[in-house]
């Protein structure tokens, strides 16, 4: 299936890129998140009037990812939790708990910015895990994972 990039997307191009993928990929992701459309001759010349406000709006949104993750610099995040006599978490940590507690603290990063590539966290301790802003802009953030202490 052939598109034309609306926005960056990691591993396959930059805006205004003609891109060749799988049919399902096209159909099911890039096209419902309006990251591509269809490279037919209407969207290619209809694209090529909108090219620059479309590079401006993906200069603004890295702009704004860089701003945030500078913001997110240094941030460490506490999740109190309650374990079982073993020390594992009764359910597990995952993108949304990690989300809302970095909103918490006044920054708003999206769920599925936080990237878990071990799977939701299951254990007491401390983690650094990477928060994608943009497909060019990741930042680092420290979790620690305590015990709620029950009194």
């Amino acid at each position: 299936m052939e598109l034309i990039l609306l926005e960056q997307v990691v591993k396959l191009g930059e805006p205004g890129d003609l891109v060749n993928v799988k049919s399902g990929y096209g159909r099911n992701f890039l096209i419902p998140s309006g990251k591509a459309v269809r490279a037919d001759e209407t969207n290619k010349a209809e694209y090529e009037e909108r090219k620059s406000t479309l590079l401006l709006a993906e200069a603004n949104r890295k702009e704004a990812a860089l701003k945030l993750g500078a913001e997110l610099e240094g941030i460490k995040i506490k999740l109190l939790v309650a374990v079982s006599e073993e020390g594992t978490l009764y359910g597990s940590i995952g993108t949304r708990e990690i989300s809302e507690a970095i909103t918490e603290q006044g920054l708003n990063v999206e769920k599925s910015a936080v990237r878990l590539p071990e799977g939701a966290l299951k254990e007491v301790g401390d983690y650094k895990l990477d928060i994608e802003l943009h497909p060019e802009v990741v930042q680092s953030i420290s979790i620690t994972i305590e015990p709620l202490l029950e009194e």
